[in-house]
């Protein structure tokens, strides 16, 4: 690929949010959330538990209606667009109560495709192999999910994921309860996803180094406290925004209001 093709590409906006506002019965869970995330960008997505990151990735996902404002994803609504996403969601809410193997876990990502009578069962093994090969757990095929530690089982999440060749990845809380070093595996790992051309939004609490790990951050604290080039968007205000006190947010919002008024927040912890 030519070095201009590949640079409209990653400038090509993919998941474009204006206005977003999402609400879980009249508690507002997302106000106003505003961004652009071009084709190929590496993503993070931080602020603190209850700011809201699980409930957009929610809304990527095409499981969660918009109360106010639009969410496209190459043009379409995001339930139009499912067959482009594919989300891996938080370890701990998944019920681990059966007796998987590896395989049985990753072939789901094809049942979930709709595409699971399209293939015969040779090329859906061939494809569970290529998916956990490319994670690095080809040798873990028939272990029983219960006996993986907990970046493993993050990986064989993945691997599930990639089995849906889906372009655009949604991890929640990827380097959760796992160590330095099994960060470190899965930080590889989503850089060679990205590598291949797929867009990688990943929730995270972490803060640290964000600018060497990732082309953008959107900073949430139930609106978008800030988005853009690590390196500049993270400041003491943003990092304040997000994580400090905010006795003045949403004071105004309630069902069916969705004004933006910096000036007259509350904050509401509906989680």
């Amino acid at each position: 690929m030519n070095v201009t093709r590949e640079k409209n590409i990653k400038n090509k906006p993919l998941i474009i949010s204006d206005g977003c506002c999402i609400q879980y019965g009249d508690s507002s869970a997302l106000d106003d959330v505003t961004f652009s995330i071009s084709e190929g960008k590496k993503v993070a997505v931080v602020g603190p538990n209850g700011g809201g990151k699980s409930t957009l990735f929610n809304a990527i996902a095409g499981l969660l209606p918009l109360a106010h404002g639009s969410l496209k994803i190459k043009g379409m609504d995001p339930h139009e667009a499912k067959g482009l996403v594919s989300y891996v969601p938080q370890k701990d809410l998944i019920n681990w109560n059966f007796s998987l193997a590896v395989k049985d876990v990753v072939e789901m990502g094809l049942t979930n495709k709709n595409s699971f009578n399209l293939f015969s069962r040779k090329k859906i093994n061939e494809k569970i192999k290529d998916s956990l090969n490319n994670v690095g757990l080809l040798h873990k095929i028939n272990e029983n999910i219960n006996n993986l530690s907990g970046g493993q089982l993050q990986r064989v999440l993945i691997a599930r994921a990639l089995a849906q060749n889906a372009d655009i990845l949604l991890l929640d809380e990827a380097f959760s309860a796992v160590d330095v070093g099994a960060q470190e595996d899965i930080m590889q790992l989503i850089n060679s996803i990205n590598l291949d051309g797929k867009t990688v939004l990943i929730a995270t609490h972490d803060i640290n180094n964000l600018e060497e790990k990732f082309d953008e951050v959107l900073c949430l604290n139930r609106h978008c406290c800030a988005f853009g080039d690590p390196s500049e968007v993270l400041t003491e205000e943003v990092i304040q925004e997000m994580y400090g006190s905010h006795n003045e947010m949403f004071k105004n919002h309630f069902k069916n209001n969705h004004r933006v008024t910096n000036d007259n927040w509350i904050y509401i912890r509906a989680f």
